[in-house]
């Protein structure tokens, strides 16, 4: 077999997109990853899509979707993945099964989401879809509700960390401002992101606004080659291991403070590259809500169970900590377009990787790690990058 290598990528704006649908939003990205990778549609061996939609759109068999924007697609084999929140980490983790497994040597990996055209309501409702709507579905607040009942029962359990959420809030959207693309470029603060008002409410217990992730618009796009075809072209990325690792859905049968699946993809991620967190430059993370970047803290085995909260006041998360995360804003402040977002984690990596992170760039960083969950901790991603040319 040959590694997958991370040859490309392009990007679109997240936020509220004047492109209509994922069509036009896959079609903005696509042609700048050719270009940014150096490739034409003729090279690409396979297409792998990622597009949650559950009702987002009318239109589903969003694999088919990227060959209407460039006919000379028309013909290359294409496949739609779904896994929640995830979804673009799995498609991801599907083309390089297809690279490695010597099926195809170029690959392109395409994450979208519209979201922003549907009824606040009705986006709640379909992002319950990712939860298990047999004991789920009448949560009050969507999937807010649920990440509001995980934070109260951590505060039950551990204590209120409230102003520590508002910290991890304030950090991301604080990154978020050396973002060109990122959804909501604004420094808020600790003291708004913890004082509820009527600019920023409570959402679901104690969750306030700025604790929860935004609704948005965007696609990214990765170009992926085996390593002899990477070897030719300008710049190359490895993912040393990508590890998923699942937990049972239904909330009843486990402890979800845990985040065990999480944490398992970290243990196994980190013991298969043969590194450990201090190796890392910088970590993206999935902070659907701040409560669930501290679960994470504490899954990658940076603080003790309940003891996440000292990751943020002591600064170790911070783009000046030992440990920056979320440098790109995060799915706080970058946005959270379902399908896109696992795409757009290892795009703002690979661009600290390169050196071409801009203002949000880690000064000599040289190894990233990343996670990307759906549902409530339910399917987890774990990828550790680095530069190879």
């Amino acid at each position: 077999m040959t590694k997958a290598q991370i040859v490309g990528w392009g990007h679109t704006p997240f936020g509220k997109s004047e492109h209509p649908d994922t069509e036009s939003l896959m079609a903005a990205a696509v042609g700048p990853a050719l270009d940014h990778a150096g490739i034409t549609p003729e090279d690409v061996d396979g297409i792998f899509v990622g597009v949650f939609n559950n009702g987002f759109s009318k239109q589903d068999f969003q694999g088919a979707l990227v060959a209407m924007g460039d006919e000379r697609f028309a013909n290359t084999p294409a496949t739609r993945y779904e896994n929640a929140c995830a979804t673009g980490s799995a498609a991801l983790h599907g083309a390089m099964d297809f690279i490695e497994s010597g099926r195809g040597r170029i690959a392109l990996v395409v994450g979208a989401e519209k979201m922003t055209a549907t009824p606040t309501a009705e986006v709640g409702d379909i992002l319950l879809g990712a939860s298990y709507r047999k004991e789920e579905a009448d949560i009050d607040g969507g999937f807010a509700g649920l990440f509001g009942q995980i934070a109260a029962g951590y505060f039950q359990r551990y204590g209120d960390r409230s102003e520590e959420l508002a910290m991890i809030a304030a950090k991301n959207h604080a990154n978020g401002m050396a973002n060109p693309l990122a959804h909501m470029r604004k420094d808020f603060g600790v003291e708004f992101c913890n004082t509820v008002s009527d600019k920023n409410p409570r959402v679901a217990g104690p969750l306030r606004r700025t604790d929860c992730s935004l609704v948005s618009d965007g696609a990214a796009v990765l170009v992926l080659a085996d390593a002899e075809t990477a070897a030719g072209v300008q710049r190359a990325h490895s993912v040393r291991p990508r590890v998923p690792a699942n937990d049972i859905m239904a909330l009843s049968r486990r402890d979800v403070l845990e985040f065990r699946g999480a944490r398992l993809a970290w243990q196994a991620g980190l013991q298969a590259a043969g590194v450990g967190l201090g190796d890392l430059s910088l970590v993206e993370s999935h902070d659907c809500f701040t409560v669930a970047e501290m679960l994470e803290y504490e899954a990658m085995g940076l603080a003790a169970p309940g003891e996440g909260y000292r990751v943020i006041r002591e600064g170790i998360s911070r783009k000046e900590g030992r440990l920056p995360v979320n440098p790109s804003g995060g799915l706080k402040s970058k946005g959270h377009p379902i399908g896109a977002t696992g795409v757009s984690m290892h795009v703002m990596a690979a661009m600290q990787l390169t050196g071409d992170a801009g203002e949000m760039q880690i000064p000599g960083a040289t190894m990233a790690g990343g996670v990307k969950m759906g549902g409530a901790a339910v399917t987890n991603y774990v990828s550790i990058m680095e530069r190879v040319k």
